[in-house]
């Protein structure tokens, strides 16, 4: 028998989540991608959670809902993968080479380095900085395979 008398907390989901309608979820879930991807919100530093639901004439709880169900994160977590994956773009595009991170951020949407930094680092294991200069490393090399004029030079065998 257990020395304190614990039991382990259960979790259970919001009442909201599972009595909402499979097909409103659907609808809800193509409409916030549209919004979020689409028409690109999430480059905007002051787009909430709240003015989505607002835009979609819905509640936030709603938004919530189907950001955990369909999506597998919460707002914030949807809207900075999308801007990772744009600062990914970014740092690997040799025409942004000479940006700086603040630079970089700011264009994804990000109010600050501070908080880049932590996202890119939360979800690819690496800050920016460290996936530019690996990412611009490999890429020379592959370049150097190349004839002078974009061809495959001839190998001799």
């Amino acid at each position: 028998m257990a020395k304190y008398n614990i039991k382990e907390k259960k979790e259970k989901k919001a009442a909201y989540r599972t009595y909402m309608n499979p097909d409103v979820k659907d609808d809800l879930y193509e409409k916030i991608r549209n919004k979020i991807v689409l028409e690109a919100k999430y480059k905007d530093k002051t787009y909430s959670a709240r003015q989505l639901a607002s835009d979609l004439a819905t509640n936030v709880r709603y938004i919530s809902a189907v950001c955990a169900d369909r999506f597998h994160m919460n707002y914030c977590e949807l809207v900075n993968s999308y801007r990772i994956n744009e600062a990914m773009s970014i740092l690997a595009d040799r025409r942004y080479a000479k940006l700086r991170m603040e630079d970089v951020s700011e264009m994804v949407g990000f109010s600050n380095r501070q908080s880049f930094y932590s996202a890119f680092f939360k979800l690819q294991g690496k800050t920016p900085r460290q996936y530019k200069k690996e990412f611009l490393k490999v890429e020379p090399a592959a370049e150097k395979k190349q004839g002078r004029r974009g061809r495959p030079s001839k190998q001799t065998v």
